[in-house]
């Protein structure tokens, strides 16, 4: 069998696309044995300007293809991402024409890598296996709400159910976005394989100093710096309210960095450090360094329908969670991670209040039961016999 999988991004790059993509390419090889071939079509690394690496444009890792397209450089705005985008995809239309595959795979969190999977797997004749990572019109509808551009929402609500009514099958990576598309495909038979815990994750010692060294603790955010995570809109505030208890350090890059450290300056905050964004290996020392792991997405109702990635990450190390959501996020956390304070977006009294109770309470948490249950590894492999069973040709799966 042959197969196509899509993703704008891809390991080196960093994001949590990225990582998801790669243990699903892993999964994948693992189930299907030596009667498989992936051809990975991906970016050349753009997820951060502040975070560049070198990739080839092709390489060959056995039974696994990786053909990377680059792009014209570009930020985290809107405009930016659609010309990056419209890029990737005029190249891989060149390059995909008369080639041919078994089973398109594609995973996507923006719709439009959606969209050309489904173009692909339409020209070709064969089936579609989508990963939705994020309900993107439904996210612009709350991002664009007053300004001109919203008035393209409609064409994105329009390719969104084309998409979905196209894919043989479909895969929602939060069960938050079931409501919403079983209206528009009641039909459908929709699966919920999440994000898990990675096994470079599983197999590091999170273990804290025995002892506190003299300064504050410390609270760690890593991660996107954009919009949908709203640091920008309140943590000069909460950090204020924190001061002589707590220092942070903001660990990424994102279209809205520059308003945070704006901000920050503008309020003279004294108490956060924005670092630049880095390797996971780097990343996975600054887990060790903290005290307290945040997390926190924007006041919009959209976000309420997500399960961000960061939260297999934070729980694996033990670290006490400080989480800025609300709905499906928010009920995730309170199931299943012990050692968790959950506070109400964009509130600075709130974050401030549920920090002092953590701070409060152990430096180390047992999650062992979490650690067991979402294994990225075991949910990939299942995952993988889902999509290898959507196509026709009799591919011997393991179990």
């Amino acid at each position: 069998m042959k197969i196509l999988l899509l993703t704008f991004y891809y390991p080196p790059d960093l994001s949590a696309g990225s990582f998801r993509a790669a243990a699903l390419v892993r999964a994948l090889v693992e189930a299907g044995g030596g009667a498989l071939k992936i051809d990975v079509v991906t970016t050349a690394p753009n997820r951060y300007s502040t975070h560049k690496v070198e990739a080839p444009s092709s390489e060959r890792q056995g039974k696994i293809s990786v053909r990377r397209f680059s792009l014209p450089r570009h930020k985290s705005g809107m405009i930016d991402q659609a010309l990056a985008f419209s890029a990737f995809a005029s190249q891989v239309a060149l390059w995909s024409a008369g080639k041919h595959w078994d089973l398109v795979v594609a995973t996507s969190s923006r719709l439009m890598t959606a969209v050309l999977g489904a173009s692909i797997a339409r020209i070709a004749r064969v089936p579609l296996y989508l990963d939705i990572r994020d309900l993107f019109p439904d996210t612009m509808d709350d991002l664009l709400r007053g300004r001109s551009s919203h008035r393209l929402l409609p064409v994105l609500r329009r390719l969104e159910r084309w998409v979905v009514g196209r894919a043989t099958r479909v895969n929602l990576v939060s069960e938050g976005f079931l409501p919403y598309m079983q209206a528009i495909a009641p039909r459908h038979d929709f699966r919920t394989f999440s994000n898990g815990i990675d096994d470079e994750f599983l197999e590091t010692d999170f273990s804290p100093a025995t002892t506190r060294d003299a300064q504050l603790p410390l609270v760690l955010y890593a991660g996107n710096i954009g919009e949908g995570q709203g640091l920008h809109v309140f943590l000069a505030e909460a950090a204020a309210r924190c001061e002589g208890r707590a220092r942070f350090s903001v660990v990424g890059d994102g279209g809205r960095r520059a308003a945070l450290l704006e901000s920050l300056k503008t309020r003279g905050i004294g108490n956060v450090e924005v670092l630049d964004a880095v390797s996971r290996g780097r990343l996975l020392e600054h887990y060790r360094e903290a005290d307290v792991l945040f997390l926190h997405l924007n006041d919009h109702p959209a976000f309420t329908k997500v399960l961000p990635s960061k939260i297999f990450e934070y729980a694996v190390t033990g670290r006490p969670i400080l989480a800025g959501v609300a709905g499906n996020p928010a009920r995730f956390i309170e199931q299943h991670v012990r050692g968790a304070e959950v506070f109400a977006p964009c509130d600075a009294v709130g974050m401030a209040m549920a920090l002092g109770r953590l701070l409060d309470g152990p430096r180390l948490v047992d999650r062992a039961d979490f650690r067991e249950r979402f294994s990225r590894r075991r949910i990939m492999h299942d995952m993988a016999v889902d999509v290898l069973r959507t196509a026709e040709p009799k591919t011997e799966v393991s179990r």
